[in-house]
């Protein structure tokens, strides 16, 4: 469905994409994670045909994305994170419109629209200016559009980013749906949410591939026990007290919060009161977890 050797993309001095390789096959959702600025939207871009590789192969459904770019469009659909609309129009007549661009006759622009519209959850707004809509209805509308022509492969670039609580829930579960049918690749920065619903994760960082595994491998190679716990008030140097133990795999520090991985648990429940009564500090909180992925992908990309 996609395979990248050797990508590279690069602007003036500054090269974004550095030999990113990747193949995905089958159905499913492929997370695709990275920092502000690590290439997520860059390489996306380029799988979609909106940008042009520097070096390398990039291949989309089989084809070529640059020689042959036209047998692929209409098989693909991309959603990106501030989708653009005619604030004029209606919901429903730019969901004809975008019917009318894929050449589909009247008939079935009329039933993917209705179909599209109930599904995305604002087919009751379908009457009112798209101006009009909130940042949220404004995303389930780019989502319905990026269904219309059934696509084999699916981007989206921070889909549910705009939506409260109810809505991200929803449009998650329709996303559980369509990835059996179709491919998605879906970056985000809700490393929740593509915890919830993908089945391999691909971390770039500074433009480059760092990880690719599925969600299972992943958590089976990379996760350790954590120790959550706060303190009453500042301990001084205690972050450099705590890296001098072995059992101590990573520390992030927020403020009095502290969240530690550790390598075995037993060790960690006998040691941690010791050192942290040693350097005097006052547990007001303390807790056993598990490594999500927001914990792995802190300790990878860090």
């Amino acid at each position: 469905m996609i395979s990248c050797k050797n990508l590279v993309k690069e602007f003036k001095s500054v090269q974004a994409l550095k030999n990113v390789n990747f193949n995905i096959e089958g159905n499913g959702c492929f997370g695709f994670l990275g920092g502000n600025g690590a290439g997520k939207t860059t390489t996306i871009r380029i799988l979609t045909g909106l940008a042009i590789p520097t070096r390398g192969e990039v291949k989309v459904l089989g084809y070529d994305i640059v020689k042959d770019k036209e047998k692929i469009l209409k098989s693909i659909s991309y959603l990106p994170q501030h989708p653009s609309f005619y604030d004029y129009m209606t919901g429903e007549k730019w969901m004809h419109f975008i019917g009318e661009l894929y050449g589909f006759d009247k008939r079935l622009i009329k039933e993917r629209t209705e179909e599209l519209l109930k599904k995305c959850g604002i087919w009751d707004a379908r009457n009112r200016q798209i101006g009009g809509y909130s940042g949220g209805m404004k995303q389930r509308l780019g989502l319905a559009q990026s269904l219309i022509n059934k696509p084999k492969l699916l981007f989206l670039d921070e889909p549910v980013s705009a939506l409260d609580p109810i809505g991200r829930h929803e449009v998650l579960t329709l996303l559980l749906e369509l990835k059996k049918e179709m491919v998605i690749f879906m970056s985000s920065h809700i490393l929740e949410d593509v915890e919830k619903i993908a089945d391999e994760i691909i971390i770039i960082d500074k433009g480059e591939i760092i990880l690719s595994s599925t969600i299972e491998d992943l958590k089976a190679s990379y996760t350790h026990p954590i120790i959550s716990f706060e303190l009453l008030a500042p301990v001084e140097n205690l972050s450099s007290v705590l890296k001098n133990e072995n059992w101590i795999v990573s520390i992030q520090e927020v403020s009095n919060h502290y969240k530690i991985n550790v390598k075995d648990i037993d060790i960690a429940k006998i040691h941690l009161p010791k050192v942290l009564h040693n350097a005097g500090a006052i547990i007001t909180n303390y807790q056993i977890e598990s490594s999500s992925l927001e914990d792995i992908f802190l300790r990878l990309v860090n």
